[in-house]
């Protein structure tokens, strides 16, 4: 089976939709597959040497996320000329923006199955780029349009497809969740990440890993570890990851007289080191409503480090609250209520954190099998003339979706004058 796997974000990865579509694409050749990554075009990151190809195009860095690139590949010869040579049997977009909208225009053009992943909470995303509730929902409009015309739409998680639900998509929903790289746990990771970053030895260290991002309630963090800190608990609090608000949580932990505890780590893109970060931690604190799905979370269980979550949020789902991770309601005082009694018995931690590693990750290979199946049938389906009967309607959503943004544009100018 050929297979294209259709994304916005990628080399050198940012974001959980990135390290998934790279766990897609380095897991499916060990299963006698072949794979293509279709995405916008990277200044670094991406250097050969792994068993798919990369077929980019022209990217251009967004305003406000300079780590994410948009292009339109339609517009790329020379990524035109390199997608023509390349055989697919089915297309997975991961997106429905650059690379999705490219997803559909191929699918149509070749006739072949399409798959559509919804990870993110678009609406989110919208509103905290344009501050107006009109043009969120307009782009929520755009998503959904693009969803009705993939031939099946999977979501990460349960939770992430009532999101869909609630964003108006009608279709049918399958849950493919993500799965978790299982490697061993190796002392030396911890020790070289404790070297790294400074980490003092005798604290509880409590981590975070994701973006540097307010939406992924960090706030709630810091000012539950603030909470212990007036209580008199010591701990080291460390924050990997980048994002446009990274300097303003670090200035956020001074304000709140936890900085001297605080370590931002950046980016961490050394898979051990990371590894190291999550053995190292006594407890993983992601307290995010925003994500769909939490690989970090997994990945903090696959080294034996239970979590604390949001109850209701999606990273919840698999947690059996004081059994194999705590939950807390959205506020920092329980957030800090349920940190301090976790680390108050190190004995029961420990047993949990061993729980966690036994009934939360899934291993990529076990995820792999159920998506190559789904594939399978989707092109015997194909094969069967039982899919959408598709024509290429790009062009029509861009123009129409263009027409109401453009009203909405000058409808807020007018309101703005006459304010």
């Amino acid at each position: 089976m050929r297979i294209g796997q259709f994304t916005d974000t990628f080399y050198p990865i940012v974001d959980g939709v990135g390290r998934v579509v790279f766990n897609y694409a380095t897991h499916l050749p060990r299963l006698g597959h072949e794979c293509y990554v279709i995405a916008p075009m990277m200044d670094t990151g991406y250097r050969g040497g792994f068993p798919f190809e990369l077929v980019d195009f022209t990217g251009t860095s967004l305003p406000g996320s300079p780590q994410y690139k948009a292009g339109v590949a339609i517009l790329d010869r020379h990524y035109h000329a390199r997608i023509a040579n390349v055989p697919l049997d089915v297309i997975h977009a991961h997106a429905p923006f650059s690379a999705g909208m490219e997803a559909l225009r191929l699918t149509a053009k070749r006739d072949i199955p399409l798959i559509g992943s919804f990870h993110s909470k678009y609406y989110d995303d919208f509103y905290k780029a344009t501050g107006n509730e009109a043009l969120a929902n307009l782009g929520v409009k755009f998503v959904i349009e693009f969803y009705d015309r993939c031939d099946e739409v999977w979501a990460v998680s349960k939770s992430s497809a009532e999101v869909l639900r609630g964003y108006g998509y009608e279709g049918d929903i399958v849950v493919m969740e993500n799965g978790t790289e299982i490697r061993p746990i190796v002392p030396e990771n911890a020790e070289r990440a404790a070297a790294q970053f400074a980490i003092p030895k005798g604290k509880p260290v409590l981590l975070y890993v994701g973006q540097m991002d307010w939406k992924k309630n960090i706030l709630h963090i810091l000012e539950a570890a603030a909470l212990l800190a007036a209580q008199g608990s010591a701990f080291t609090l460390v924050l990997a990851g980048q994002g446009a608000d990274a300097e303003a949580i670090r200035e956020k932990a001074e304000t709140l007289g936890i900085g001297k505890d605080t370590i931002l780590t950046g980016h961490v893109t050394d898979t051990a080191l990371l590894d190291g970060l999550y053995a190292l931690a006594d407890l993983f604190v992601f307290p995010s409503l925003y994500d769909t799905f939490s690989l970090v979370l997994r990945e903090a269980a696959a080294m034996g480090t239970p979590a604390v979550v949001t109850r209701g949020g999606s990273p919840a789902e698999p947690i059996i609250d004081g059994e194999n991770g705590f939950l807390a309601e959205n506020t920092p005082e329980d957030l800090a209520r349920v940190i301090g009694k976790a680390l108050a018995d190190p004995a029961a931690l420990c047993t949990i954190g061993e729980r966690a590693r036994s009934s939360i990750p899934i291993a990529w290979e076990t995820i792999m099998e159920n998506v190559v199946a789904r594939y399978t049938a989707l092109m015997e389906r194909s094969q069967k003339g039982e899919l959408k009967h598709r024509h290429d309607v790009l062009r029509d959503i861009l123009a129409q979706r263009m027409h109401e943004w453009q009203k909405l544009r000058e409808s807020a100018r007018i309101s703005s004058k006459k304010g």
